[in-house]
């Protein structure tokens, strides 16, 4: 984690984000019938220079979120505000231009990499797109800086990605992210795809790289250990929606919404005597399905703090409870305090519809919709 020279001047502002993918019906006459709402409402913003987490287990919206604030992803409605410029409403050159300062390094290091292309010319590609290729001698300098910063030695520029491990070829991601000098860095999963010990090197590397470009991070994450290894701030997601966000010591330290008490109740304590000791919040039933969600609290049908009525009916707002401590939950307080007690919840099982399919390609496939939403 780095310290923020200024924590009140936001890089990254998103207002209402809002992303639903159409569900579509029938052969001949194709209907929509309904929307996959894959975020659904989010308000958040980051600060030039920290790392923001973002939590939360698949299919609540996570990556959809990242890749909306990039604009890969058209949103439904909402706004992204970056460094006092809104991007809601740029498209063409405009926003290619825009982008050279926002760059994201994605999950999967094979994939995102073309295989027909060597690093060198990888790295050259978006330098030259953005007007920062400056001759031959200048751009093998910069090609070698880049390599240099990320661990990777001068003469990986012949070699193609099939020629490196998945370190590696993260590595090499992360070099193409910063060769057009970004200032933001969106990394989706930067390390669920790689062994424990390589899962450490990236990480180390992503904050040296922080401390030396003065870069801006949004990671995303679903291992909760990563996330506050690296994390200055860390928000919580579910289904769709931001239900917790606090600096990162605060959010381990004293978690208040009940999903986030779940998630923190998951992970293991390497001493054996605390882990046989300490509460475990086993949450009932299937996640809801995006695509059908429930009314007022998202999360009411699985809380073990509900109450009637109004968690049913009330969406939540996302209000602060402590400095810099957000929370989705309309009793955070009465909890905390011990006014209300956890009980019993009864499992709700989310019916498969196979007849519907959604219009964005990527979601379709032979499994339920909330399965095939991903991350």
């Amino acid at each position: 984690m780095t310290e923020l020279e200024n924590p009140s001047s936001p890089l990254v502002e998103v207002v209402d984000m809002k992303v639903h993918f159409p569900i579509r019906r029938g052969v001949v006459l194709d209907k929509t019938v309904g929307y996959v709402y894959a975020v659904d409402g989010v308000d958040l913003s980051i600060r030039s220079g920290e790392t923001y987490g973002l939590v939360g287990e698949s299919g609540c919206g996570k990556s959809t979120l990242g890749r909306a604030m990039l604009k890969l992803t058209e949103p439904t409605a909402g706004r992204v505000v970056f460094d006092g410029i809104d991007l809601s409403s740029m498209k063409g050159e405009p926003l290619r231009t825009m982008r050279r300062r926002m760059q994201m390094v994605f999950q999967d290091p094979l994939s995102s990499l073309d295989p027909r292309q060597s690093v060198e010319s990888l790295l050259v590609e978006g330098m030259r797109a953005h007007g920062l290729d400056k001759g031959k001698e200048s751009s093998a300098k910069r090609l070698r800086e880049l390599l240099l910063a990320v661990g990777l030695p001068s003469t990986s520029l012949r070699k193609y990605p099939h020629e490196f491990s998945g370190g590696q070829r993260q590595r090499i991601g992360i070099a193409r992210a910063l060769s057009v000098e970004p200032d933001l860095i969106v990394a989706d999963e930067p390390v669920s795809a790689l062994d424990v010990s390589v899962q450490a090197q990236v990480i180390n590397l992503l904050e040296d790289l922080q401390t030396e470009f003065g870069l801006t991070y949004l990671v995303i994450a679903h291992d909760l250990a990563v996330v506050r290894h690296i994390s200055d701030r860390v928000g919580v997601m579910y289904l769709g929606g931001l239900v917790e966000e606090a600096d990162s010591d605060q959010l381990y330290r004293e978690p208040l919404h009940p999903y986030t008490k779940a998630l923190m109740s998951a992970v293991p304590v390497p001493d054996p005597l605390v882990e046989d000791r300490r509460e475990r919040i086993l949450l009932a039933g299937d996640l809801p399905s995006p695509a059908n969600p429930p009314t007022g609290c998202r999360f009411h049908t699985r809380c073990p703090w509900r109450q009637e009525t109004r968690c049913d009916t009330e969406r939540p707002a996302l209000r602060e409870i402590d400095p810099g401590h957000r929370v989705a939950c309309h009793y955070a307080e009465d909890i905390r305090a011990g006014r209300i007690r956890q009980h019993a919840v009864e499992a709700e099982l989310v019916r498969e519809d196979w007849d519907v399919v959604p219009d964005d390609a990527s979601l379709a496939g032979p499994a339920s919709v909330t399965e095939t939403l991903g991350p």
